[in-house]
């Protein structure tokens, strides 16, 4: 019997210390990967206010040759690409508010 309490006392000690281990490179491995994530957004923000600025230069262009076409339907087409542009722009500037 003293044999077997030694064994389960051995188990549980070592049991105690590989938890106690795991948890401190846990919290370092979850500390470093959020500081990884979060080095990615600002350059991904500016990705995609340069998408943004993009999309409406094309916009821009596609508009002009509608309305000098005299295309009825210019107004819809220049509201679409707007609000694809003012899109790009919110959702890029949520992201930034939220994850710097």
């Amino acid at each position: 019997m003293n044999k077997k309490k030694f064994f389960l006392s051995a188990v549980v000690l070592v049991a105690a210390a590989v938890d106690a281990f795991a948890q401190g490179n846990g919290v370092g491995g979850i500390n470093d990967a959020t500081s990884m994530v979060t080095s990615y957004f600002d350059p991904g923000t500016k990705l995609i206010y340069a998408i943004g600025a993009v999309v409406g230069l094309i916009g821009g262009v596609k508009v002009y040759g509608k309305f000098s076409s005299g295309d009825p339907d210019t107004a819809k087409t220049a509201a679409s690409w707007f609000g694809a542009c003012i899109f790009l722009i919110v959702a890029a500037t949520i992201l930034r508010s939220f994850f710097l």
